[in-house]
């Protein structure tokens, strides 16, 4: 009996050479899997469908997680306002993550020998989807083709058109990855340190050039409205804002971080929905969270963002950090308003019956209700007492 393996399959150059090289090379029963993270349509995922059974494969599932990957990480980057390196909103690492995921999961269902994906040895995704198969699935082998015989794209598509499979040599200008939580772009001009993505190059183009306002409505942290049209799972809201956002070309810029393995990187991104969330949401929590609430959720997000970024979303310190972050997000109900223009966006202010910004307490440079002026004078006083005995200290040591 042959030995079953789970592919992970987009039906891409990379994963169709996989199904061939591990069915015929190898002699394993390929069961191939695709997770939609929100980048798929019903056609494509049809077609991919119909792709991977004409290859061979034994069985091919494809899995919606969409509300998961929301419920499981993309609402975590909210409550965090989680922007790697104060640009990114980790559009391609998180939903990996989430693919890689359901993928072991799918290895348990079937009872798979061997898990498999096309990733090359020089990005993330490699780190990620192996990290994720050696903590849920230890002892399955974990097959990576591409990456272990160091193929270039001639050598896969003339092993395919020796087996009959025809693709497309031609390779596209500009690599594009879509899912939910926005749009990676990779090109020429991302190769090296000076360049911008023309015009051409990003999906969604520029066609609302007339400023509108949106409002975005939050309860406990997640977005349940836009524009007053209320949502049955936040991460619905998100794709009706992105189609209200995106043609006005918001949320594009280039990333540059570090990877994994230690190089540095530059990818184009657009993610309009995810960027005027995000600002949003920190606009609001400015309002309703304490100072030090604020503070130790910074803390707290940039390292959350920076270990899901490296793959780490099974350490058990990620559910430490969610719980507090979750916790924080009970007073983050409330609308703010957001003006949207060509290429940019301006909140313009909130409404919360959790505003701490209360005239029944004072108004900031006018007037408070709240202490009188002798108040502030013992205050003063006794808040810089350590400071004042410290410089006195020092002058009596003076030489």
């Amino acid at each position: 009996m042959s030995k079953k393996v789970v592919l992970g399959f987009s039906g891409g150059l990379d994963t169709t050479y996989c199904v061939k090289y591990l069915s015929e090379e190898k002699g394993y029963e390929v069961h191939s899997i695709i997770v939609n993270t929100g980048g798929f349509s019903e056609d494509e995922l049809k077609q991919i469908e119909q792709h991977a059974l004409k290859l061979g494969v034994a069985s091919h599932t494809s899995i919606n997680a969409v509300e998961t990957y929301y419920d499981k990480i993309i609402r975590f980057l909210v409550y965090g306002n989680i922007l790697k390196n104060n640009t990114y909103p980790l559009s391609v690492s998180a939903e990996r993550l989430s693919q890689a995921i359901h993928i072991a999961e799918h290895v348990k269902h079937l009872g798979a020998d061997a898990v498999a994906h096309g990733s090359t040895g020089a990005g993330n995704d490699q780190v990620r989807f192996d990290m994720v198969f050696h903590i849920m699935i230890p002892g399955v082998e974990i097959i990576t083709p591409i990456r272990d015989l160091k193929l270039s794209r001639e050598q896969e598509i003339a092993y395919l058109q020796s087996k009959g499979v025809q693709m497309n040599a031609e390779k596209a200008l500009y690599s594009i990855n879509k899912g939910l939580w926005g749009t990676s772009v990779g090109g020429k001009e991302t190769l090296s340190s000076n360049g911008m993505l023309p015009e051409s190059a990003w999906p969604t183009q520029v066609t609302k050039h007339e400023n509108e306002e949106v409002i975005v409505e939050f309860k406990k942290g997640e977005l349940s409205a836009v524009n007053n049209t209320h949502f049955d799972h936040p991460s619905k809201a998100i794709q009706y804002l992105q189609s209200l956002t995106g043609p006005f070309g918001i949320g594009r810029d280039i990333h540059v971080g570090d990877t994994i393995i230690g190089i540095k990187g530059r990818v184009g991104f657009e993610a309009a929905a995810p960027m005027v969330i995000i600002k949003a949401h920190h606009a609001l929590e400015k309002h309703v969270l304490t100072k030090w609430q604020l503070q130790w959720k910074d803390t707290l997000s940039q390292f959350y963002g920076n270990w899901l970024h490296e793959g780490q979303i099974l350490d058990p310190v990620m559910r430490d950090i969610e719980a507090y972050l979750e916790h924080a997000q009970q007073t983050v109900t409330g609308k703010v308003f957001v003006q949207l223009m060509p290429y940019r966006f301006q909140v313009t202010g909130i409404e919360s019956s959790y505003d701490l910004m209360n005239s029944k307490f004072g108004k900031y440079g006018e007037m408070n209700a709240g202490f009188t002026g002798e108040d502030v004078r013992g205050f003063s006083k006794i808040f810089g007492n350590q400071t004042i005995i410290w410089n006195a200290v020092q002058n009596e040591n003076k030489e």
